[in-house]
């Protein structure tokens, strides 16, 4: 999942931000309009009612660290899963921090 920031409103609805998700054993693309100014609230909704719907419930995410994928996403994305979400410190294994042991 990531998004493609900064495109020129192409409709009348003025989106300009796109979020794309790639099904990584498929190779599915998805590609989902939305808005620079989405909320957490907005991003949730649109990946249940666009993503889920059509795919079924996922079991892995893999995304970078932009900044809108927040807690606050994630809480309310697994409200509608009916799941607790714990609040875990994201790590990273960076391959040079191991060689540099």
């Amino acid at each position: 999942m990531d998004w493609v920031t900064g495109l020129q409103p192409g409709c009348d609805r003025g989106y300009n931000d796109c979020l794309v998700i790639v099904d990584r054993f498929s190779k599915t693309q998805i590609f989902l309009q939305c808005h620079k100014d989405d909320t957490a609230m907005d991003t949730a909704l649109l990946l249940w009612n666009r993503v889920v719907s059509w795919t079924g419930i996922f079991t892995n995410i893999i995304s970078d660290r932009d900044p809108k994928f927040t807690s606050a996403l994630w809480k309310i994305f697994t409200k509608y899963l009916g799941q607790n979400y714990p609040s875990l410190q994201p790590t990273t294994h960076k391959p040079m921090v191991w060689l540099k042991g």
